[in-house]
């Protein structure tokens, strides 16, 4: 399979950076560079990829910290949901970045709307699913049988709705009627935690099952 994932788990909150590549065209995208720590720009060096994009799945700054550095580095433009793109300069976001100690994202240089595909070269591109409810713009991005969540959902678990601009029964509709859709053998490759499938997630997560609403 051309596409090629990397994770890597940065910041204080453990977040998932993924660096997905394409080894025959030298190209990756960066999903949620969460802190600004050299490691992803070493990974993307030795692999001799050039970046295409940043893009955030959401715009809380423990998914955003590292935009910055990333697009100092390599002048990759920067694209998020437009309805989540307020955040990236929100000034409470700026605070909470502050406080774990990463830089304030700059804006972003493109806005991305639901089913839109975004090409990583001509033999990958992801489509954007809109998965609103952890943030008004979450989105997941799925390339085949690979889908990236962002805090939309994790490993027997989902997004957090309590903060600001959450929506609980935004979330599980979001689930009910975009990621459940999906074939059940897609990898699930979350926000935080371990990879999982949608099949396991449909039979054993509790706000899948009805166990939690």
């Amino acid at each position: 399979m051309p596409l090629e994932l990397e994770t890597l788990t940065v910041g204080p909150l453990e977040v998932n950076c993924y660096l997905a590549g394409c080894d025959t065209h030298k190209v990756c995208f960066v999903f949620d560079r969460g802190d600004a720590s050299q490691r992803s720009l070493r990974t993307i060096e030795e692999k001799g990829w050039e970046v295409g994009r940043i893009i955030n799945t959401h715009g809380h700054a423990d998914h955003t910290g590292g935009n910055l550095a990333v697009k100092e580095a390599t002048g990759a433009a920067l694209g998020i949901h437009k309805l989540d793109a307020v955040l990236l300069t929100n000034p409470e976001q700026k605070d909470i970045a502050g406080y774990l100690g990463v830089k304030p994202s700059p804006e972003p240089d493109e806005l991305f709307e639901d089913g839109q595909t975004i090409e990583l070269c001509p033999c990958v591109c992801f489509t954007l699913i809109g998965s609103p409810g952890h943030t008004p713009g979450g989105a997941c991005f799925r390339h085949e049988n690979t889908v990236i969540t962002g805090d939309t959902l994790f490993r027997m678990s989902i997004g957090r709705t309590d903060l600001p601009g959450g929506n609980h029964a935004q979330l599980l509709n979001s689930l009910t009627t975009k990621l459940f859709t999906l074939p059940d053998d897609v990898a699930v490759y979350p926000g935080h935690g371990e990879p999982t499938t949608i099949g396991y997630e449909k039979k054993n997560n509790p706000f899948a099952n009805g166990t939690f609403q």
